[in-house]
């Protein structure tokens, strides 16, 4: 795994992961249920990705919007591609909706409603509620089949 993996708080919050992607719960949270979908790989540009990875992103990305559409009910969804600080390719994946959602004893508003994602207004989890999200999320992972 990737120092941009590591540094999300894998394996905690791994919530799924597909061959070339890992789906980690991101450990603030702007909107209930905040993603970082990150590349098992190494590069750190997104043209830099096997052709494989690119194939398994629709597995990764159908399964997550399948996942927060059950467990969170959202109205949009961002993907943003915030590539900065943490070098190496991941997205942050935004469930956006209007007011509150709550699940696990986990209350957040989307702040942001209907503009931009309020990043920096997000609530920040502790260990057991990430443990709490992460269960609730990886029960609502489509199965294979």
């Amino acid at each position: 795994m990737n120092d941009t993996i590591r540094r999300f708080g894998h394996p905690e919050t791994l919530v799924a992961e597909t061959d070339h992607w890992v789906i980690l719960l991101r450990p603030d949270q702007p909107t209930l249920g905040s993603l970082v979908l990150a590349a098992k790989s190494d590069a750190e540009a997104f043209s830099d990705l096997p052709d494989a990875a690119f194939a398994d992103l629709a597995v990764a990305t159908r399964g997550i919007e399948a996942m927060l559409r059950a467990a969170v009910g959202y109205a949009k969804i961002n993907y943003l591609m915030l590539m900065m600080v943490d070098r190496h390719v991941h997205y942050h994946v935004i469930p956006r909706y209007e007011g509150e959602r709550a699940a696990a004893g986990i209350a957040v508003p989307d702040r942001g409603w209907p503009k931009a994602p309020a990043l920096g207004e997000a609530v920040s989890l502790d260990p057991a509620g990430i443990a709490a999200l992460v269960g609730l999320l990886k029960g609502h992972w489509p199965a294979k089949g």
